[in-house]
């Protein structure tokens, strides 16, 4: 099964974000579905089902690890011409430490990871369908968005169903595989490395 770690935002922030994007929807660009924002932490790819009672120790550790942080929804960016992205502000480093440590975990359970990566918070609202467009007006128009702060509690883990039926435009479908609450660490001996 596909599969990624993620931070899924609450209906609130998904609200905030999609009346601010209302405007900007056109035909120029593939709009992701709202039901599907998220935060990738560590995408994984195939993973085996025989890999996955090791995985959901590991990632379970993880978040037991990491303390619940605040978040929102922050401004826009984009992956070269083609890919708008919203992005994220608050504790940024208890964003990345948390992406941190589900790669981690991925990779001890015995996933195959791609080469790793500085974590760069994003969440994809859409990519441009014609080659020749530009997606800079859309992050300029997008820019100045900054949505309410809210809790991050949960590392989740999904699972990604990739379309099937050929039809143009049909998007994956998502389901929550796994969620760990995150937790005040307990206090550690010298010793304790901290790894998931």
């Amino acid at each position: 099964m596909r599969l990624f770690a993620a931070v899924l935002p609450p209906a609130t922030a998904v609200a905030e974000l999609a009346e601010a994007v209302r405007p900007l929807r056109d035909g120029h660009l593939r709009w992701t579905a709202e039901a599907g924002w998220h935060f990738t932490l560590a995408f994984m790819g195939e993973v085996g089902e025989r890999l996955l009672p090791e995985l959901h120790t590991r990632l379970a550790r993880a978040a037991a690890r990491t303390e619940p942080f605040a978040l929102r929804l922050h401004g826009a960016g984009h992956f070269g011409h083609r890919s708008l992205w919203a992005g994220a502000a608050g504790d940024l480093d208890a964003l990345r430490m948390l992406a941190e440590r589900a790669d981690a975990a991925a990779r001890r359970a015995g996933v195959p990871m791609d080469q790793h990566h500085r974590y760069t918070p994003h969440l994809t609202l859409g990519r441009l369908r014609d080659e020749s467009a530009d997606v800079r007006p859309y992050v300029e128009r997008l820019a100045p968005f900054e949505g309410a702060p809210w809790r991050v509690t949960t590392l989740t883990l999904v699972r990604s169903n990739l379309p099937t039926s050929g039809v143009p435009g049909e998007q994956p479908r998502y389901e929550t595989v796994g969620a760990w609450p995150l937790s005040t660490p307990p206090a550690t001996s010298a010793d304790d490395t901290g790894r998931p």
